[in-house]
């Protein structure tokens, strides 16, 4: 999964693709790099970060999700909000990517169980103004396996088949960096194997990479130096079955994603690797 931001504010690339034309050129070139997948969002989710009205998130995501729909690419809409969803949808979006797993709009259930779109349900306690504040966990992988299954319980009693639901642990959402909550979460992604779902993991170029790498002097690598980290990281979580992995750089990463699934298959099946966007492939 390609990352698209049409935003002026993202962490990694607030800015480079705020214009429609090239964020839409932006994702034609992910595609050509090898995302199965390209993910537009208009509004940032960095730690911090302010929302934007919907009307403005629409605006800038709109055109960008028509083209490239239209253009063959397999879309995916980066939104907490059903309105925005369903528009994405209308234009050929065919995954929601909720960061917030619904809770930050209770009509994201009927806009998805309606659609039969795929849908990306993320682990989440609050927005990005105060979501750090919220990191206290006694048992973070716990935890988050529960709140996961509990959110997705509450979307399939709204009509949601589980069949459209891919979980997503929320790397570097609520979660501290300093307190190891990453990668705790990365060393057990076989704990959420027993929800059933395909995991989606988004770690690239986010703080905990960085603060991993930092200098001598503790100062954190900055993100545009992490994109190794993230190879690397993409590389281990397509061998422990991740279906999907969110990414900036493509290229590199689906070259990962390709060896790591040749190399567990033993080159039986030299086609793995590749998106069922209806996560109804299992892991």
């Amino acid at each position: 999964m390609g990352v698209v931001n049409v935003t002026p504010d993202s962490f990694s690339d607030g800015g480079s693709w705020f214009d429609p034309k090239k964020a839409i050129e932006h994702g034609l070139r992910l595609a050509e790099d090898g995302a199965d997948i390209v993910d537009v969002g208009g509004e940032s989710t960095r730690p911090g970060a302010q929302r934007v009205s919907s009307a403005e998130e629409l605006r800038r995501i709109g055109p960008v999700v028509r083209e490239l729909a239209r253009q063959g690419i397999a879309v995916s809409v980066d939104t907490m909000r059903a309105e925005v969803a369903a528009h994405a949808v209308d234009a050929g979006a065919l995954l929601v990517n909720d960061v917030s797993g619904g809770l930050a709009d209770p009509a994201m259930a009927r806009l998805v169980a309606k659609s039969g779109v795929a849908y990306v349900l993320m682990h989440w306690r609050g927005h990005s103004h105060d979501m750090q504040n919220r990191a206290v966990y006694a048992d973070v992988v716990t935890e988050v396996h529960d709140e996961l299954k509990d959110r997705m319980d509450a979307m399939v009693g709204e009509g949601v088949d589980p069949g459209q639901i891919v979980l997503d642990p929320g790397l570097g959402f609520a979660k501290r960096p300093e307190r190891g909550h990453n990668w705790a979460l990365l060393a057990h992604l076989d704990r959420f194997d027993e929800l059933g779902r395909p995991l989606l993991i988004a770690g690239s170029r986010k703080r905990f990479l960085g603060r991993l790498l930092a200098g001598p002097d503790g100062t954190p690598r900055d993100f545009t130096q992490c994109d190794d980290a993230t190879v690397a990281l993409t590389t281990l979580a397509a061998d422990r079955g991740a279906w999907c992995v969110r990414v900036h750089d493509v290229r590199p990463n689906a070259d990962a994603v390709r060896v790591a699934a040749a190399w567990r298959s033993g080159g039986a099946d030299l086609h793995d690797g590749r998106a069922d966007l209806a996560g109804r492939g299992g892991r």
